[in-house]
């Protein structure tokens, strides 16, 4: 059995670390579940597993990027649908794919299922390709014999989070792109502006205020150090990107997002959507409420609501109402939500109604992104202004004290 590193927390807010051997991560789940603990993060520490999650870890470095699985759970369900077999299914879509590390986990799975593993178990083996909440509407699918009813679920799932993902993106690419051309042009300035001026005021003997001798030295460093520059930007994003990945980095990465004015609305409607989207996901196939919830706390990026899910499923393992449960969470979660899920409650239709809301909060980000541009414009107009102005005072003042001592 493989070797996992995990780290746990008990509702008491206790943690707990360290490596245990499991076949698979819903083992581990179950085994420290038993032991009063709620498995937040494990990874695979045998040699085997490593090296193979090490191949699917990111998909800008050639892993499975969500619009390849789409496409994939999208063709599985016709497939399935017009009962083509399994194991012929899943080698055309295989021989389909043009991702070598994909392809290769397809053709590894259908020779498992060819050897009678279930699908789903075969799929908790790539956990970096297909997640927690997907093995697990799978292996609801193979118990009730809807296993094309569960594929076009999910199928509409990763959709919406395609949707949502490519609107948020679509929205942050002005911004961006204004940001970088500000920091080259200001690069360039710096380099090659900056130096000459500098050599013309040291000529001419002019005492310098402040702000302009640190532009000059901010100048003459790159243009006499450029390459130390660029690899000591380098090392400093390498190192905020190792401390986003701790625990402290992430707390600290997440807070700071949800306290942004203009940021903190759209993290918390993207979050909501995506919690009630997948929970409406895995109550549709049969997945039962507290199992959910552990289900969907794993797809959640930020730790707040990560920790507020596995919390509400403590309190409904508990015997509490759902709606009841996530009520304390009001601080991240609108109000609508624990009134949705209370009328859900009382109908019997709570999938229902969970889908209906987060096409509402889906919409709400749709509309949030389009006005996103037209928000950031002027902040990012003062700020650009801002710059240009502290770089022409710096080197223009100094030629008003020369002009106005002759």
């Amino acid at each position: 059995m493989p070797l996992y590193s995990y780290f746990a927390k008990s509702l008491k807010g206790e943690e707990k670390s360290g490596a245990i051997e499991a076949k698979n991560i819903q083992q581990l789940s179950r085994t420290l579940k038993e032991q009063g603990f709620i498995l937040i993060k494990a990874e695979p520490k045998s040699g085997k597993e490593r090296k193979k999650n090490a191949a699917f870890s990111f998909s800008l470095f050639g892993g499975v990027s969500l619009t390849e699985k789409l496409m994939f759970t999208r063709n599985l369900q016709v497939m399935i649908t017009s009962g083509l077999p399994l194991p012929r299914a899943l080698e055309t879509l295989a021989l389909q794919s043009k991702n070598k590390k994909f392809k290769k986990a397809l053709l590894e799975i259908r020779e498992k299922v060819v050897k009678g593993s279930n699908f789903s178990d075969t799929l908790s083996d790539y956990p970096q390709i297909f997640s927690e909440l997907f093995q697990n509407m799978i292996k609801v699918g193979e118990e009730t014999g809807g296993l094309d009813e569960v594929l076009k679920i999910l199928s509409r799932q990763m959709e919406r989070e395609h949707e949502l993902k490519s609107k948020i993106q679509g929205a942050l690419i002005y911004p961006a792109v204004i940001i970088m051309t500000m920091i080259g042009i200001g690069i360039l300035m710096l380099i090659m502006v900056v130096p000459q001026l500098a050599e013309t005021f040291e000529e001419l003997n002019i005492e310098l205020p402040i702000t302009t001798k640190v532009v000059i030295s901010l100048g003459t460093f790159l243009a006499g150090n450029g390459i130390l520059a660029f690899i000591v930007i380098i090392v400093i994003s390498i190192f905020v990107l190792l401390i986003s990945r701790t625990k402290s980095g992430k707390r600290i990465i997440d807070t700071i997002f949800l306290k942004i004015p203009i940021a903190s609305p759209l993290v918390k409607k993207t979050n909501s959507a995506n919690t009630i989207r997948a929970l409406s996901s895995l109550i549709a196939s049969g997945v039962p409420i507290v199992k959910s919830l552990e289900i969907v706390s794993g797809t959640l990026g930020n730790i707040y609501y990560r920790e507020a899910v596995l919390e509400v499923a403590e309190k409904v393992r508990k015997g509490e109402k759902l709606s009841s449960a996530f009520k304390p969470y009001d601080s991240i979660y609108p109000p609508i939500v624990f009134q949705m899920i209370e009328v859900g409650e009382e109908t019997g239709e709570t999938s229902s109604i969970l889908s209906k809301l987060a096409d509402f909060f889906e919409e709400e980000i749709g509309n949030a992104t389009k006005n996103l541009a037209a928000v950031i414009e002027p902040v990012l107009m003062l700020i650009i202004g801002g710059v240009i102005a502290f770089f022409a005072i710096s080197m223009v003042q100094p030629m008003y004290s020369m002009l106005g001592g002759i």
